[in-house]
């Protein structure tokens, strides 16, 4: 009988454990796939040649990714080795490639600078699109709940339906909140990319939520945390979160509007109280200046964050809101929704900077763009310029 026990034990041993190394590998692979994709900035080769080399990590600590073999095969085209190129290719079609499928290429940008500045914004506002993400409970209890992070989604996609305001048809906008995967806004991007398809459309993404750095000891919030996202080990993050690379990605390569907001409120103060090693995986800190500019690249494009880096976004009292999104919210109601964003930043950065003083806390918002980026206004009626 005890003989048995062993044996039963041994063998569970040899099935279950070279498939749970398998997995920390394959998730140790997705994770190289998104430092290779933050490579690209502007994409030079440099940027190409060095992003390579994790995609080749990639590709050997598991084979049978096919988003790596796809980048593999985009970067090597880039670098001029067209046999290894397609040989990289036919592995991923082989495996199967989800980005593969997506067209998804780093190196194409959905916009570009405009020989005459005059040319940047042209023609009116065909339709306006937007994508509204706040997630406030967690699955994985490392994560502290975040109080207005929902609430802040709701009531920024209530203004936006406003017809005195936002002026943004139902149809056209995409609340969610809750319960979000990281599977759902990953659908949610596409949606986004295969609906603002015209260069005179306007694009608004909003995103509430926590956010993590790669490295624990870095202040880069390179992922956001969905509600499914298991803080450890360590690679599981890496796999279950969405990578920031992706919404950039989206706006940079694929969004061919030239007219793109992104606002975004990672940067919660959530990891105070939580007593393990994974409270320093909850970065009190916004997004990286490398990930903003990445961000900005193109024509029209606008990252506002609710706080700078290495500074925390706060809450409540006495509004019912983040401090960033109540101050958004009264700024876009001026001028019936008639405001450029660059007026809107200047209101919101004061009045925050105010507010967290009076609670003797530091919380400056930042403001990126690209050319012409600032003249945009949200609230413009369709039709109109």
């Amino acid at each position: 009988m005890g003989g048995k026990l062993i044996f039963c034990a041994t063998v569970w041993l040899f099935v279950l454990f070279p498939h749970t190394r398998a997995q920390d590998k394959c998730n140790l692979a997705k994770d190289l796939v998104v430092q290779a994709r933050e490579r690209i900035k502007v994409g030079t080769n440099d940027e190409a040649a060095d992003g390579i080399q994790l995609l080749k990590h990639a590709t050997e600590v598991c084979i049978s990714s096919g988003d790596a073999w796809y980048y593999r095969s985009l970067f090597e085209r880039k670098l001029g080795q067209a046999a290894n190129a397609d040989y990289a290719l036919k592995k991923a079609k082989s495996f199967g490639s989800e980005e593969l499928d997506l067209g998804a290429d780093p190196f194409k940008l959905s916009t570009n600078p405009s020989p005459s500045p005059a040319q940047s914004l042209v023609g009116h506002v065909r339709e306006k699109w937007a994508l509204i993400v706040g997630i406030s409970e967690y699955r994985d209890k490392h994560f502290p709940p975040l109080t207005f992070a929902s609430k802040d989604a709701d009531d920024f996609a209530e203004l936006l339906l406003d017809p005195k305001v936002g002026r943004f048809k139902k149809s056209n906008v995409h609340a969610v909140s809750g319960n979000i995967t990281t599977r759902k806004l990953k659908e949610e991007l596409n949606w986004l990319a295969r609906s603002a398809k015209d260069p005179n459309d306007l694009v608004v993404i909003f995103v509430s939520g926590h956010g993590t750095p790669r490295e624990r000891d870095t202040a880069e919030v390179n992922y956001i945390a969905t509600n499914d996202t298991e803080l450890e080990p360590e690679d599981n993050l890496f796999a279950t979160a969405l990578p920031m690379v992706d919404i950039s990605d989206v706006v940079r390569t694929r969004i061919k509007a030239r007219r793109a907001v992104i606002l975004l409120d990672t940067c919660h103060s959530g990891g105070a109280g939580v007593t393990t090693s994974a409270a320093s995986a909850i970065s009190d800190a916004s997004a990286s200046d490398a990930t903003l500019d990445r961000l900005r690249e193109g024509v029209g494009r606008v990252i506002i964050t609710s706080s700078s880096r290495e500074e925390r976004s706060y809450d409540g009292k006495p509004f019912a809101n983040g401090y960033f999104t109540h101050f958004l919210l009264e700024a876009l109601r001026k001028d019936g929704g008639e405001i450029s964003v660059d007026k809107v930043y200047a209101f919101v950065k004061e009045n925050v900077v105010k507010a967290a003083a009076s609670i003797h806390r530091k919380q400056t918002p930042s403001f990126k763009n690209s050319e012409h980026g600032d003249e945009i206004i949200i609230g413009v009626a369709e039709g109109g310029s």
